[in-house]
């Protein structure tokens, strides 16, 4: 039961807020429940600061997310060659897309997404105690989330973040403050988890025994022992499902935190899929060749026009420069001969480097993303749908290619 239910001296504003206090080798956290798009959260936060008196502050944020807090221009000093280059260009999209969404709600509301995080490392700096920034990297956890399920969850887990972006549809503020109570969390995550149990140990159950493992690494390696005291301002979603590993997570911290961060395997088997669907096109093309040379000319052509032509369609739906089109159409061929480079990061580098993001594209960037038009009007937007589109068209056009190739030869 939350002491919040007995303890009368608490501020008004912290009578109604979700607080579990957790005490582990002699260390005492006093964990508060917040919502990310919350007025109230905010003050939540600032009351308990002034209320009580802490060793530390830890909070739901990791070293990335709190630099974007903190300085929010920084995403302007992206290196979109470098973005595509390192096959990052996915998980850049799938932030600015959450960005967008969150943009969506504060300006609803008039108050920042992790307004109450911010409220929390403030108040830290400000009375002089160390901030502890225990959440996993959100790089990862997407990463994570991603590899658990399968295709057709995929493709779910990307019309979600699209229509995210694209809804307007008001939401209530009282319904956001209606998220801090336990009961509804833990049966709405219940429903998600039966859905979708993957999805809820990536996203909710792995960051709760990350976030577990952190405090307790943080309180050893800062020497804190009987009568010490940690504020935890984490979303009410992980409340429940942290303090309990709190009282019993037994493994390793260090051990635990690395396990848990580490980035997932890839999965080999969509590689191999690919790899054997073009030997097998190309020993087609060279059976065609042994029946007849006009024969394997063909085979040959259609191999060309297909993945080229599906990719400058890629490209010119993305509305590439023809520079980048051009670079598509002779990108799509020749990806069995350059793996790992997808035939989008090509066109999209070229798109790049003529139509350089200016710093107008960078400061409209999370505006631009959340209306159609955006898209194509923004250059760093335009930069990443081209090289998704142009990747997907390649992948369509080596499938058309073979079955027209396979059908000329039966």
């Amino acid at each position: 039961m939350s002491l919040t239910d007995i303890d009368d001296s608490l501020p008004s504003v912290l009578r109604d807020q979700p607080i579990e206090r957790v005490t582990r080798d002699g260390v005492e956290y006093v964990v508060l429940g917040t919502a990310h798009v919350s007025r109230t959260s905010v003050e939540a936060v600032d009351a308990i600061l002034a209320h009580e008196a802490f060793d530390a502050v830890a909070v739901e944020l990791c070293d990335s997310r709190a630099q974007g807090m903190r300085d929010p221009e920084a995403f302007k000093q992206m290196d979109l060659f470098q973005v595509i280059r390192q096959g990052k260009a996915g998980m850049v999209a799938a932030s600015l897309v959450l960005s967008s969404f969150q943009k969506r709600l504060a300006e609803q509301y008039g108050i920042q997404p992790g307004a109450e995080m911010k409220a929390g490392m403030d108040g830290a700096e400000q009375r002089g105690v160390p901030v502890w920034l225990v959440d996993r990297e959100v790089g990862t956890t997407l990463r994570r989330a991603w590899h658990s399920v399968g295709l057709w969850q995929r493709f779910g887990l990307m019309g979600g973040l699209i229509a995210s972006v694209f809804e307007r549809q008001q939401i209530e503020e009282t319904e956001i403050e209606k998220l801090k109570q336990g009961d509804m969390l833990e049966s709405a995550f219940s429903e998600f988890a039966t859905h979708s149990a993957p999805l809820y140990r990536s996203l909710i159950a792995e960051r709760d025994a990350y976030m577990a493992a952190r405090l307790r690494e943080q309180s050893a390696a800062a020497g804190f022992g009987e009568g010490r005291r940690v504020l935890v301002v984490i979303g009410a979603g992980h409340l429940k499902g942290l303090c309990e590993l709190l009282r019993t997570q037994q493994t390793d911290p260090s051990s635990e935190a690395a396990l848990l961060a580490a980035a997932p395997p890839k999965s080999s088997w969509p590689k191999w899929v690919a790899v054997g669907l073009v030997l097998a096109v190309f020993v087609a093309i060279g059976f065609a060749f042994y029946r007849s040379p006009s024969l394997g000319a063909a085979a040959l052509r259609d191999w060309v026009v297909y993945t080229g032509g599906f990719s400058l369609l890629g490209a010119i739906l993305a509305g590439a420069h023809p520079l980048s089109a051009l670079a598509a159409f002779v990108a799509g061929p020749i990806k069995p001969f350059r793996p790992g480079i997808p035939s989008g990061g090509i066109s999209a580098m070229v798109e790049a480097w003529v139509r350089r993001p200016r710093v107008a594209d960078f400061e409209t960037l999370r505006d631009d993303i959340g209306q159609w038009r955006g898209w194509w009007r923004n250059r760093v937007a335009r930069t990443l749908l081209n090289f998704f589109l142009v990747s997907f068209g390649t992948i369509i056009g080596e499938y058309t290619a073979g079955i027209h190739i396979f059908k000329s030869l039966f």
